[in-house]
């Protein structure tokens, strides 16, 4: 079993975005029963919370239900998980600096590594912006996602 963790800041906008649209993406390719995802936050801000209004606004007109608790990234995360991807580079550094040197066999990515678009290596945290900021981090999500997922069904055969 082949398991990926979203990483942002707080867990409420980008990671469960990012792990909503990708369990969307192994429903529709049949592979639910190979890889299992979940998200994270590097901060202790929103613990136990549910999604924001608008990442679940957004997700839910793409036929998407986002189901998650908020939770904050920890040390077990580097030996459960093959693939951690990180929303941007200040939570990427975040995440290396959790990481102690030997602790990890997982792959730790930026997202934005697998969207053909070129604009920016980050996916940019639209809590304090509008819809439209949603609107478009769920489209870098979206094409990042699938791209993500045509990585692993190669490199692990799926």
């Amino acid at each position: 079993m082949i398991k990926v963790l979203f990483v942002c800041l707080g867990n409420i906008c980008r990671s469960p975005m990012a792990e909503g649209v990708f369990l969307n993406k192994l429903k529709e390719r049949g592979l639910t029963d190979r890889v299992l995802c979940d998200s994270a936050g590097t901060s202790a801000y929103h613990i136990g919370e549910r999604p924001d209004d608008r990442a679940c606004m957004t997700c839910s007109k793409n036929n998407i239900e986002l189901n998650h608790r908020a939770r904050q990234l920890v040390e077990q995360d580097f030996s459960e998980f093959q693939y951690i991807l990180a929303m941007d580079s200040s939570n990427y550094t975040n995440i290396q600096k959790l990481c102690k040197d030997g602790m990890s066999g997982c792959e730790i990515r930026k997202m934005r590594e697998f969207d053909d678009v070129k604009d920016s290596i980050d996916v940019p945290d639209p809590y304090y912006g509008g819809i439209s900021g949603f609107d478009r981090v769920f489209e870098m999500l979206d094409r990042s996602c699938e791209r993500f997922l045509d990585y692993l069904v190669e490199k692990h055969q799926l």
